[in-house]
């Protein structure tokens, strides 16, 4: 019994011009917990991919339960019992759950018996679902239930997990974390993918950490501090973001009784939202995905319009304003989706840079692109970010996710914003680049910006902010000092506990 589950031997995987994985070797051990761990491009992605069968390596074996494996493609990786619940969703919002687990299945039974396994399956785990409930109405917690009882239903030996609480409230991880351990006692072996140190430090019993393709140290997590972590994941020490103490100054930024229709037949609608943000004050909004941060940062942005005296940008109202009015006024914005909303992502770097910063830059000239000039725009980012890319030219979706959320975030900071709105700046972005964008991001507010940070990552708002407000179900809670907050009433509060002095809302 002390042979491993799964064997890894020398995996090697070059694209043209990077090499995603170099000889990489580990163990992943029965009933084992394994955490594996690299900051953004350290090449994780790649070498699950390999492991579940989407992408096929130049050189190395595997070997699973002491037989050799190449799986081909995901379905016989699945077929060896391997599964996996990626970081984004693939579900269909029009169908119910029911269905969307059978698409996920080889041989799906008839729907009764799926229906009642699905049932079965979901309360022996600790993780409710209802069959019948159409998906599109489910909170984003619920959704990665439908992922992980597909899964279970394959009953796999290796169940590979991809940022699996990005979108979970504290007491959702707490239930995730006791369905894994109760996995792990029935013998299934899981290999975990995340950027959240300390839940790696509680959950994990191993941790293999990657640096550029290679495989640089295994650790046991709960003998080493997070830090230490951070640090053998970069090569490096890195300094933990300061607040510069600065005086409270005007109100930049207020919304009144902010209230929109939902864009769309599973968006949320937006219900007499109300804060204020003054300059040199970081207001961080917290939430379970799906509760209304898009819609939010849409309707602070000028994506949607609002109803006039709906928001005031330094005592303006702006409510009828579009993007552009805002942001010669100094409003920017940096959306959740960085490949597709924040990003072109057939646009090259240099590109995606006049998309955003073709006013506040003056990139642009009688309708004429500086392009000599935004060049060198795209490169002051590139570097003061440390974005890993061959150059400005590259292609934004050739970026891993971590460097193209840097280049993105960058971009708006680099343009010296008054009022700087973020949903999820650091999502999927390893430690040591978090810790750069929040210092960046408490250096706007140290020079008189107002900052809103929407954010699922409790940890980073109580880091950053000043005050703090919760969203639910397109609702405000009423915005309270930090200092007057804990991670349970947070997670409270996000759960929709409005009781806690709930934001006024007109009837």
């Amino acid at each position: 019994m002390d042979d491993p589950l799964l064997r890894i031997d020398g995996l090697t995987k070059a694209y043209p011009g990077v090499i995603a994985n170099s000889d990489v070797s580990f163990d992943i051990g029965r009933s084992e917990i394994h955490a594996l761990l690299g900051e953004n491009g350290a090449g994780k992605s790649t070498l699950v991919k390999m492991i579940y069968g989407l992408v096929k390596p130049d050189s190395g074996t595997m070997t699973l339960d002491g037989n050799p494996y190449r799986p081909a493609k995901p379905s016989e990786a699945r077929q060896g019992g391997v599964a996996m619940v990626f970081q984004h969703f693939s579900l269909f919002d029009a169908l119910n759950v029911a269905e969307n687990v059978a698409l996920g299945m080889e041989t799906p039974p008839p729907m009764g018996d799926l229906a009642r396994q699905i049932r079965e399956v979901s309360e022996t785990y600790g993780l409710p679902l209802d069959p019948s409930r159409t998906v599109g109405t489910l909170s984003a917690g619920e959704r990665q239930r439908v992922e992980i009882i597909r899964c279970l239903l394959q009953d796999p030996r290796l169940l590979i997990m991809d940022e699996p609480t990005s979108v979970l409230t504290p007491q959702e991880v707490d239930i995730l974390f006791d369905t894994l351990r109760q996995l792990k006692s029935e013998g299934t072996s899981i290999l975990y993918i995340s950027h959240k140190l300390e839940e790696i430090r509680a959950l994990c019993d191993t941790a293999t950490i990657l640096r550029r393709g290679k495989l640089v140290d295994t650790c046991t997590p709960a003998d080493t501090t997070a830090r230490e972590l951070a640090e053998m994941m970069v090569g490096t020490t890195f300094a933990t973001p300061e607040s510069r103490a600065t005086e409270k100054g005007d109100v930049l930024l207020e919304a009144r009784d902010l209230s929109l229709p939902a864009p769309g037949a599973f968006g949320t609608p937006l219900r007499g939202v109300t804060f204020e943000v003054r300059g040199g004050e970081v207001l961080g909004i917290g939430g379970v995905a799906g509760n209304g941060q898009d819609e939010l940062l849409m309707a602070l942005s000028g994506e949607r319009l609002s109803a006039p005296g709906t928001l005031f940008l330094k005592g303006q109202d702006v409510a009828r304003q579009g993007p552009a009015f805002r942001r010669a006024e100094g409003l920017l914005t940096g959306p959740e989706e960085r490949l597709g909303h924040a990003a072109a992502p057939d646009m090259s770097l240099t590109e995606n840079a006049v998309l955003t910063a073709a006013l506040r830059k003056g990139l642009v000239k009688s309708g004429f692109i500086n392009w000599s000039k935004t060049q060198t725009f795209a490169e002051e980012v590139i570097s003061h970010f440390d974005v890993r890319t061959p150059g400005p030219g590259t292609a934004a979706r050739a970026l891993s996710g971590g460097n193209l959320q840097k280049f993105v975030v960058g971009r708006e900071i680099a343009q010296n914003p008054d009022v700087l709105i973020l949903n999820q700046p650091t999502w999927g972005v390893d430690a040591a680049a978090a810790a750069f964008i929040r210092q960046s991001i408490l250096d706007v507010a140290a020079r008189g910006g107002a900052v809103v940070v929407i954010s699922q990552d409790l940890g980073e708002l109580m880091e950053i902010s000043d005050r703090f407000g919760a969203l639910n179900e397109g609702r405000l809670s009423a915005t309270r000092p930090v200092s007057d907050l804990d991670t349970e009433k947070i997670g409270l509060m996000m759960g929709g506990a409005h009781d806690m002095e709930v934001a006024h809302v007109h009837a």
